[in-house]
Parts: structure tokens; sequence; C-alpha cells
């Protein structure tokens, strides 16, 4: 069991100002598998004081793009070496299967480093432009000191979107992680300091929402980041609205994948499970409303319960494992709510239900469901349940199909699966959503990543995310000496 006794504030591992604790608990033993201490209100005011007192130093905010570029460098050599250890621990804290843990929830954050090193290098840090009356500079300036909340389910991912713009750009930082997964936070930190990242820079401080709170509050950060429930994103919007103060937000999905009736069927079924399966189904990009037309619907319905009856569900650590369990019991029982929800509405089961997976006597597990006979109207069509739940739906033609997967509050995610890709590109640009995909489902680090209406605020990733945690300055020079010649 790992045990830590300290908190990681300023680059300094030091004594919490209370005596709270976080068990963190493997969803699938039950056993107590780590400890930390909990953050406090009072613990983010020291960490957001170091921060403020780092940023005003100029010590990181004023460095050259070069010193910070260098820095990063190192942490991004340092964490390439620990990738195996980091997936196992996220692993084994939250419940992803390692596979998918070892294929992304570590080999992502590093590229993220990469790609955002590569932007940071190109960013025209200072530009002169013609202006009305002559030049002005341009000039790109750190945001300040930033609050990042992320959440469990891909805890090194949404650390990293922020992290790693955030200490090129030249901001201070404070991070809280979800009370489900701190461990992950704490090796992180411990990398932050070999680094040689500048004390003051960059705290990590776990907490519950009442911290979280605390640190979108504060008057002393200049900016929120957010990954998390759209719920939770629109108070933190109206907190930041009321304070004027910088905030970018990526929430929750209801994502739609649509399949065209000349779809190969079966190389289709093996894309949807990692585009609607990803971790467990715990993911807000996941492609969990499934539209097939009438004239095919019996067809993708019984191919789509025999792919998802084959997937093995089990020990998270397996990696012959492609569903492991929820987070958390609370997020068990929701699943499970929501499936009883969709019976209630008049949904057909075809492969799931409620209970426990054969087998398996213990843990947070679900057994992953496919709903039929649903209507895009019903809650589970329109509510985000982040467990491995999908629903099918039938449309009449193409028209319906784009007009059922615009029929949501989000706007995160999407693909469509077709033989003819230009078909699939049309239909890609009438979908409102951030990111689509075209028979497959997958982010590029190179360009912005967020979400339409309910998804989101902003946007992560390219020079789209870079730029959320810069300021612009217009700088006009001072007029021609009257007596040069």
């Amino acid at each position: 069991m790992r045990a830590y006794d300290q908190l990681f504030i300023g680059g300094t591992w030091v004594k919490p100002k209370s005596d709270a604790k976080i068990e963190v608990v493997s969803p699938h033993t039950e056993e107590i598998v780590g400890v930390v201490p909990e953050g406090s209100a009072a613990d983010i005011d020291a960490a957001v004081a170091v921060a403020r007192r780092s940023f005003d130093s100029g010590i990181w905010s004023l460095a050259q793009p070069s010193e910070r570029i260098a820095a990063v460098k190192r942490l991004a050599d340092l964490y390439a070496a620990r990738m195996g250890e980091m997936a196992a621990l996220i692993t084994e804290e939250m419940g992803s299967p390692i596979t998918f843990s070892q294929l992304a929830q570590v080999p992502a954050p590093w590229m993220m480093l990469n790609q955002f090193m590569k932007v940071a290098a190109e960013h025209p840090w200072e530009e002169i432009r013609a202006g009305v009356l002559g030049p002005v500079i341009v000039r790109s300036e750190p945001v300040g000191v930033v609050g990042a909340i992320v959440p469990w389910n891909v805890p090194q991912f949404t650390t990293m979107s922020k992290l790693a713009p955030a200490l090129l750009a030249g901001c201070s930082i404070v991070v809280k992680p979800s009370p489900e997964t701190p461990l992950d936070g704490n090796l992180l930190a411990k990398l932050i300091a070999e680094a040689g990242i500048p004390d003051g820079v960059v705290s990590i401080v776990p907490g519950g929402r009442e911290v979280g709170e605390h640190l979108v509050r504060h008057p002393e950060v200049d900016k929120i980041a957010f990954t998390g429930s759209t719920a939770a994103g629109r108070t933190i919007a109206s907190i930041c609205g009321q304070q004027l103060k910088a905030v970018s937000l990526e929430l929750g999905g209801k994502s739609a994948a649509i399949l065209l009736d000349d779809a190969d069927l079966a190389a289709t079924m093996q894309g949807l499970k990692s585009a609607s399966l990803l971790n467990s189904g715990q993911g807000c990009i996941c492609q969990t409303r499934i539209l097939a037309s009438r004239r095919r619907y019996a067809e993708v319905v019984d191919a789509l319960a025999a792919t998802v009856r084959a997937m093995k569900v089990g020990d998270p650590a397996d990696p012959a494992t492609e569903i492991g369990p929820m987070v958390a019991r609370r997020q068990q029982e929701r699943v499970e709510s929501y499936i009883a929800l969709g019976q209630q509405e008049g949904a057909r089961v075809v492969v799931g239900g409620n209970g426990m997976p054969d087998g398996i006597d213990r843990g947070w597990y679900v057994r992953p469901t496919v709903f039929a006979d649903v209507d895009n109207s019903m809650r589970i069509a329109q509510e985000e349940i982040f467990g491995p739940v999908l629903v099918v739906i039938p449309y009449e033609d193409e028209a319906d199909a784009i007009a059922i997967a615009n029929a949501s509050e989000y706007g995160l995610a999407g693909t469509v699966w077709t033989a003819d890709a230009d078909r699939g590109m049309e239909i890609a640009r009438r979908v409102r959503t951030g990111t689509y995909g075209i028979n497959r489902y997958m982010m590029d680090f190179a360009a912005p990543f967020g979400g339409y209406k309910s998804s989101g605020l902003g946007r992560e990733f390219g020079p789209e995310g870079f730029a959320h945690y810069l300021e612009k300055k217009s700088i006009v020079p001072a007029p021609p000496s009257p007596n040069r010649r």
C-alpha cells in the first residue's frame, strides 16, 4: 500500500494543514491501496500564495521560452521512463483496464508534452504588426496563476492537457486531482521536482468538491481549467463569470455513431469496441448512441450484442480484460439505475442488464449492456451514463440520422461508419460536435479538442489550447525622434 503524509505545494513536500486523509480503494478488490492527505482550503491558500509569489517574481513567467521548453523536455524524458509504473498505478486506483492504461492513459500525456513543446517553440511570442497609424508590437504573456481541476477517469491525460500548456506559457499552476485518483498525481509531483521546475510553480493538492470550489473562488487565481461534469462546469462558469476570471471547460458528452448502410459491419463492430467502450465506458467521448437505419437495424443490434457479449469483463490488471470495474460504488449504482430506467422507459435489453457479471463476486462491476428499441427522447439516450451502456436508435435516412445525432444538449464527439469516405466527410461537416471521426475515433494533439453546446467552453491541444494560457498585449512604440535624420 502506498502511504503519503505530505502534500506537494510549490515544489516542496510539506505537512498538510489538517489531519484529514483520503483512502484510495481498489474498485476491483474493494481494498485500500493507498492513503494520502486530503487537501483543505488552507492548503489551497498556501498553494495559491506560493504560485502567486513565483509568478510575480518572474522566475518562470519571465524566463525565456527556450528555458521553459528545456525544463519541460526534462519532465517528458523522466515521464517516459516511468510510463509502465504510472499505467499500473492508474489501473490499481481507478480500475482502467491495463491495456488501455498502457496504450492511452499514460502515453497520451507524454505525447501531449512533446506536442505542446513544439507549439511553444513555434509560437510568435512577440511580433510586429502593421497598424493603422504605424507598427504595433503584439506580445504574448502568461495568463498568470492557473487553477486546474481534473477528474478521475483519465487523470494524467486531463492533468497534462492543462499542466503542459500552462508551464510552457510561463504560468504557475495549482492542480486539484480527484479524491479517487491522487496516487498518480503524487508520482507526477515527484517527476516535476526531479525535472527542476522552479519552486513555487507547481502544486498538486488532492481534495473534494469543496476544495475545488475554494480554488475556483480564490481571488489570486487568474484562470480556471476544468474537466468534469456539465453540472459542475455550469457552477464553475458562473463563479468565474462573476469574477471576470478566464475559464476553459471540457465537459460531458452523449456522442452518436452513425452507421450507414454500406458500412462493413464486422470492421465497424471492432471499431466501436474502442470508440464506444474505451475505459469501460467511463469516457466523455464514448460513442454511446449507435444510430442504425431501419433497413439494417436488426442486423446491427445482433452484431453489437454479439460483440459486447464476447468482451472480457474482469480484473483490470489482466491484459485480456476489455471491461473493468466502475471507479466507485456510487458509479456502479448510478449505471445500474440507468439500466433500470431504460427498461422502465420501454427499451429492450439485448445483452447485459442489472446484476454482477458472471463469475465476479466482488468489485464495483456492472454488466455491459446494449439497449434496442430506443427513442432518442429517452433519458438513456439523452443523459450521460458514464458506463458500458449502449443504446441503438433507428433512423429513416441520412438526414434523419444527422438530425438525431444533433438532437442532444451535448456536442463533444461523434463518428460515421461507411465505405464511402466522401459521404462520411459530408456527414462529418453537418454534425455539430467539436471532434469527429470517419470509420474511427481518435484525437490528434496538434488539433483542437473540445465541445459545442453543453460539452464545454474553449479548446484543449494544439495552438488553440495553448492560447488559453496566454494574454495578448499590444504595445505602440515611441514615435521616431524629430531630430533623427
